[in-house]
């Protein structure tokens, strides 16, 4: 098969993609487990032709300019506010993503948040790694998900995914989204449609499974905080950004909030101009009330092969002459 140009992998990826991939050009792979340089990456954009970018990346008018031969951009993700589509859609050149294989292990782990928020699996853990554990003892009393009441807000996929994960665990399901939610989606996902006011005050864990908008940017504030109950775990699922983590954490510093839990920060959000360089050092420091992993929402093995593949796939349609089957964007 003819050579395409390069192909530009900027984070690692399985073998099998890589296997695909060199059918159509050169592949340019990132195989170590952390983001190029940028002068590494600018040299290796200069004959692309395609390339497949991640959560790191940061996709702008910037970076368009270092690929004048680029058809493609294929996003290895399902959310895209790190990419100007806009810009891309200027310069003639298609973006991709991958929009329905990060719902199910995203609204999975968000489960498993709750629950060892809830739990005090982490604390407990702690515990006997670095107390002197002598057995059980009356500590460590938390809250469990049957009998609760749990917020979702936004009820998108990812929303919908962890609502209906949470039909066997007995709790009661509240949700809010800014669209109406129909009265058979919420009979379809045994949740309760509710007011913004009525989430936040009647949740015994609030879960945000959010987009990051203008309209999302800081939603949870401190406003919003002081109509949780103290009693109230926090979990965020959705973007970083769409929660003041200033705010979270002198509220559990004042114990406004039983805990916090987050598989996203607002660092993260490339698509601020003005975003934080840091997750702050006051939420960092309440131990004893969050929990946080290093965004492993799709972190599954098997689904990050699938993702790959995907993103690949769409790369492939454009090199064959086709509208890739991921686009999010209308070339003429």
């Amino acid at each position: 098969m003819a050579t395409q140009g390069h192909i530009v992998l900027t984070h690692w990826v399985h073998q099998e993609t890589l296997d695909l991939l060199s059918n159509y050009g050169p592949v340019l792979a990132n195989q170590s487990r952390e983001s190029l340089a940028r002068e590494e990456l600018q040299a290796r954009l200069a004959e692309a032709r395609a390339v497949m970018v991640f959560m790191p990346d940061c996709v702008d008018a910037a970076f368009l300019a270092q690929c004048p031969r680029l058809k493609i951009v294929a996003a290895a993700l399902k959310g895209f506010d790190n990419i100007d589509v806009a810009a891309c859609t200027g310069r003639n050149i298609w973006l991709s993503i991958v929009p329905d294989l990060l719902t199910i292990p995203t609204a999975e782990l968000a489960i498993g948040l709750m629950i060892s928020l809830g739990r005090n699996v982490l604390a407990g853990d702690r515990r006997i790694r670095h107390a002197a554990f002598q057995g059980w003892r009356p500590l460590l009393y938390g809250k469990g998900l049957y009998g609760s009441t749990v917020g979702i807000l936004g009820l998108g996929a990812v929303g919908s995914a962890i609502a209906r994960m949470l039909t066997p665990f007995g709790c009661t399901t509240l949700a809010y989204d800014v669209r109406n939610i129909s009265r058979k989606e919420c009979t379809e996902l045994q949740v309760q449609p509710t007011s913004l006011g009525e989430l936040y005050k009647q949740s015994d864990f609030l879960v945000v499974a959010l987009p990051l908008t203008d309209a999302t940017l800081h939603f949870i504030d401190r406003e919003a905080l002081s109509q949780m109950q103290k009693s109230c775990y926090l979990i965020n699922m959705g973007r970083g950004s769409c929660i003041d983590e200033e705010a979270v954490g002198a509220a559990l510093a004042r114990e406004r909030l039983a805990g916090y839990s987050a598989d996203v920060f607002a660092f993260e959000d490339w698509i601020r101009p003005n975003r934080p360089q840091y997750i702050p050092k006051r939420l960092l420091s309440e131990r004893e009330h969050t929990l946080f992993t290093p965004h492993l929402g799709s972190a599954v093995d098997s689904v990050r092969k699938a993702i790959a593949l995907e993103a690949a796939a769409n790369i492939i349609d454009v090199f064959e002459g086709k509208r890739p089957r991921g686009a999010i964007n209308s070339l003429q």
